[in-house]
């Protein structure tokens, strides 16, 4: 969208620009930082309204107002009650959040809106501080009408107007907005019902940049009105600065240490010599205040005490409590907003959710299982990793990339990753490399597999393919079936399901899946 009154795109503010406001102003801000938001929990009851605030509804207000589709907002509130929003990340000028549809791969959804100007934040900010009544209810996490009131009379859009958001979205729906964008803009109505400062922000403004600079001017506004009761109190016009006190010697400046000792010295010499030098009355090398008749200044007395070290030394501090079990799996990764010059969001993510996936097998067996043996199983692992990476056809820029990066496809790579989901480097052994495997455990599988009445399957090398040529079972060199599925006739065998050490539940749990 056009940057009408902010920076294009709804942005934020770029390096160097600041907002303009302060000086104060941090770095941080400059960058277009934001704040991540854990997936809100699900909220099954339709007849409980999204926001309860008055900003909040305004929120929603330009949302249904700019949408071209009520079924495709229906659709969206109903995602977003069904708690099918992830992490949402809020920065200046957009929201960006996955969104789970009926696809196994979420989609990634996205809502921009304009920024505001620094002469919008700096008619804004003088529009709280000259009510302290203002300051205390963003404190409170409240955005009273009167400061809204005050916004509009001075030109400032802090609350967004119709078509101002600006929704997109990585499904192929064309709906302005999708039921994920949808879904998204009614969760973050909830974000806004709970923090005003969430509004500031997606506005260009950081909640702790704002307080700072509120807390500036504030302190400013104190200042002038106390120097002007001052000039009231000592009979003076308001305005400009007061004269200092005179006395007939001249005005009264105030004396440092060095021209208070001068000045003692020049008096102690007057009635001798009042030519004399300033420090004529001692010797030239010698300090005033080391002459031989300056009295010895008192030793300080000697008080009783314990050294403070010794004495917490001697306390019993209390030892850290047992560290928290490890959580059942690695977390998932914030969705990080693109800002230009800054790298790709995608590939951050890839890092991100590799690192959080080695640091849980850190946590859970006290070492890094993932040992690289060449850069094509690396890049198995990372694609094996990533959440969003479970389609067999549609690949994403950056898994093509990833797959170019070791010289292979998109679909090779893919099925790689979902062999190394069943079973890590012993699942892509299975996938890559059929071996000759002893009689007994195939005469064994196949036994058990006639009595469980499932279907008859032939043998070839590590593998049992079924008559129709759709199911097959693999046998690894760890003693665990790994199961594969493929269309009637064909020879795309595709990783489906989990290995199992026993033939007829590796083949159940495929066929159950």
């Amino acid at each position: 969208m056009n940057g009408r009154g902010g920076t294009a795109g709804g942005g934020g503010a770029r390096r160097g620009g600041g907002l303009g406001w302060a000086s104060g102003m941090s770095e941080t801000s400059r960058m277009g930082s934001g704040r991540v938001f854990p997936a809100l929990p699900a909220y099954p009851d339709p007849k409980t309204p999204f926001a309860a605030s008055w900003w909040g509804n305004a929120w929603i207000d330009a949302l249904e107002e700019s949408a071209l589709d009520q079924a495709r907002l229906a659709r969206g509130r109903t995602y977003a009650r069904e708690g099918k929003v992830d992490t949402i990340t809020v920065a200046p000028g957009r929201i960006v959040a996955y969104v789970h549809g009926n696809r196994p791969r979420p989609y990634r959804a996205e809502i921009r809106m304009r920024t505001m100007l620094p002469e919008h934040w700096d008619r804004f900010l003088d529009a709280v501080a000259t009510d302290p009544a203002r300051i205390a209810a963003l404190l409170d996490k409240e955005m009273p009408h009167a400061l809204a009131d005050a916004a509009t009379r001075a030109d400032v859009p802090l609350l967004p107007g119709a078509r101002e958001l600006s929704p997109s979205c990585t499904c192929p729906d064309r709906g302005h907005p999708c039921k994920h964008a949808a879904a998204l803009a009614y969760q973050t109505a909830r974000l806004l019902d709970a923090d005003p400062f969430v509004l500031l922000l997606l506005r260009g403004g950081e909640e702790q940049d704002l307080l700072e600079e509120l807390s500036r001017r504030n302190a400013q506004k104190s200042a002038a009105e106390a120097a002007q009761d001052r000039r009231a109190s000592r009979g003076l016009p308001p305005g400009g600065p007061a004269a200092l006190p005179q006395t007939p010697a001249g005005p009264v400046r105030t004396a440092g240490p060095a021209q208070t000792v001068g000045a003692a010295r020049q008096d102690a010499a007057a009635p001798q010599n009042a030519t004399a030098p300033l420090d004529a009355a001692a010797p030239p090398d010698t300090p005033s205040d080391t002459r031989s008749d300056a009295p010895d200044a008192p030793a300080p007395p000697t008080l009783p005490g314990v050294p403070a070290r010794e004495a917490l030394a001697t306390e019993y501090r209390s030892p850290l409590p047992a560290p928290l079990p490890p959580p059942p799996h690695p977390g998932e990764p914030p969705v990080l907003p693109s800002v230009p010059g800054a790298p790709d969001p995608t590939a951050l993510e890839f890092l991100v959710t590799d690192a959080a996936a080695r640091a849980h097998a850190f946590l859970t067996a006290g070492a890094d299982p993932f040992t690289v043996t060449s850069p094509w199983h690396d890049a198995v692992r990372l694609a094996a990793s990533h959440p969003g990476l479970t389609g067999r056809r549609t690949f994403s820029r950056q898994f093509a990339e990833l797959a170019r990066s070791v010289g292979s496809t998109a679909a090779e790579l893919a099925r790689a990753a979902a062999a190394w989901r069943q079973g890590g480097e012993d699942g892509l052994t299975v996938l890559e490399s059929p071996w000759d495997p002893p009689a007994g455990p195939f005469d064994r599988a196949r036994g058990a597999l006639v009595a469980a009445d499932l279907p008859r399957m032939t043998i070839h090398r590590n593998r049992l393919t079924d008559e129709d040529g759709t199911l097959q079972l693999r046998y690894g060199k760890d003693g665990r079936w790994y199961p594969y599925e493929s269309e009637p006739g064909g020879t795309d065998w595709w990783p489906e399901g989990e290995a199992d050490a026993d033939p007829v539940g590796a083949l159940t749990g495929m066929t159950e899946a």
